[in-house]
């Protein structure tokens, strides 16, 4: 069996603001019924987290469950738990209407941090990323140049980026672009 291993095993670019691969991470695509009891309980029980508002996030700095759509969540957990956490989830849904896909292998996880960062991301997105705009907290699907990326906003200012893996080094190339010495602030 082979080893598994990130998009672009923790690729880096420093500068006014830093964009950083976030190397193997666990990501699970959620899709029930926000409304029914049973889902948000399973939901609660495996993670420790509610369910979050529309374009919300829950954390509690180990797992991260995103309201996606009005009827799908991502969680973002570490590798290694995934499978126990699908298996979980399985057990505790069985007989309900969901469902639950292991989308780890499948993803790329970005940091973008920095006192620019809203302005790198803005460049590549059709996104207000103005502080006052985009708080912490918040969830935006949208895109990354022309390809399909979702941003979430972390209480220390920095932001978190997923997309395909097949689009990593695109969307790294873009966002590291974007923010180099020069570039940030200048539209």
């Amino acid at each position: 069996m082979s080893n598994a291993v990130s998009a672009l095993n923790g690729k880096t670019a420093t500068g006014p603001v830093t964009v950083q691969e976030l190397g193997l991470t666990g990501m699970v695509t959620l899709r029930g019924d926000f409304e029914d009891e049973g889902f948000a309980a399973a939901v609660t029980q495996l993670t420790g987290l509610q369910i979050p508002d529309v374009r919300q996030f829950q954390t509690d700095g180990v797992k991260t469950v995103l309201w996606m759509s009005p009827d799908e969540l991502l969680v973002v957990l570490p590798y290694a738990e995934v499978n126990a956490f699908v298996a979980g989830m399985n057990d505790a849904l069985a007989g309900s209407h969901y469902l639950v896909a292991n989308v780890s292998d499948a993803r790329a996880i970005f940091s973008v941090s920095g006192d620019y960062a809203g302005e790198v991301l803005g460049k590549n997105a059709p996104v207000d990323f103005e502080a006052s705009q985009f708080v912490a907290g918040m969830v935006r699907r949208s895109r990354v140049g022309q390809v399909a990326a979702a941003y979430w906003k972390l209480d220390d200012g920095s932001f978190r980026v997923v997309c395909f893996r097949s689009v990593a080094e695109y969307v790294f190339g873009l966002m590291a672009t974007s923010a180099k010495a020069g570039a940030v602030g200048v539209y």
